[in-house]
């Protein structure tokens, strides 16, 4: 579904990705492991078109979508639920997951019942402002606000962050049913490496920009994930 072939990526003169190379597959989760600062966010980034790479080429479904503005990402299936969330904290929850109908034709856009089956709070409180869910609702609000695309692919940056452990049982078992329907290719940027490690079918650790160490499910370590990660 998704291959990053040996991108790079400037902010100026400072290199923020330096020859990066992952893949992702339908009903499967690649997780993208790393400190701050090393370049995870970058990618995602590059991945939806915010950040335009130097070279290097993304390709999603056989097509180099390399030069595609975000917005023709999107309509090719590509759906991102940023770090930090970014709902619209003054719309209420049913406008918020109406912004998901933009890539989408007109036929297509209603909200699916699989966003209000895996987070039932969201159908409870269509009529409340953004602004006003707790952080792990507003995250659960931005996931499902990228389901309301249909993706072909989902870029997750740290679903976890800030969320309290009830909430991110909710977004495990969210990831683990999207994966066994078999048509997802997920991405997953996280620090928490237990989260990861239950989720993930393959694993790359980041640092300096680069991916320095990799492996999949058939030979995780969690120890030595771990160990990469702190040098």
């Amino acid at each position: 579904m998704l291959e990053v072939k040996d991108i790079n990526l400037f902010y100026g003169a400072a290199q923020a990705l330096r020859g990066v190379s992952i893949a992702a597959e339908p009903g499967k989760v690649t997780c993208v492991l790393g400190r701050n600062g090393v370049g995870k966010t970058s990618l995602l980034r590059a991945m939806v078109g915010q950040y335009p790479i130097s070279s290097g080429a993304i390709v999603l479904d056989g097509s180099d979508i390399t030069g595609l503005k975000p917005y023709e990402r999107a309509r090719k299936g590509i759906g991102f639920v940023p770090q930090g969330r970014e709902i619209f904290p003054l719309l209420t929850v049913e406008e918020n997951l109406k912004t998901g109908f933009g890539p989408l034709k007109r036929e297509d856009r209603h909200i699916p019942d699989d966003v209000f089956s895996l987070f039932p709070v969201l159908q409870s409180m269509l009529g409340r402002r953004g602004g006003d869910l707790s952080g792990g609702q507003q995250q659960q609000l931005a996931i499902g606000r990228a389901l309301v695309m249909r993706p072909k692919l989902l870029l997750l940056d740290e679903p976890t962050e800030g969320i309290q452990p009830s909430i991110i049982k909710d977004i495990g078992r969210a990831i683990s049913y999207l994966r066994n329907l078999g048509n997802i290719a997920i991405v997953l940027v996280e620090q928490y490496l237990d989260f990861a490690c239950e989720l993930g079918d393959s694993f790359a650790v980041m640092d300096r920009g680069a991916v320095k160490f990799s492996c999949d499910r058939s030979n995780l370590d969690p120890a030595e994930i771990s160990r990469q990660m702190a040098l």
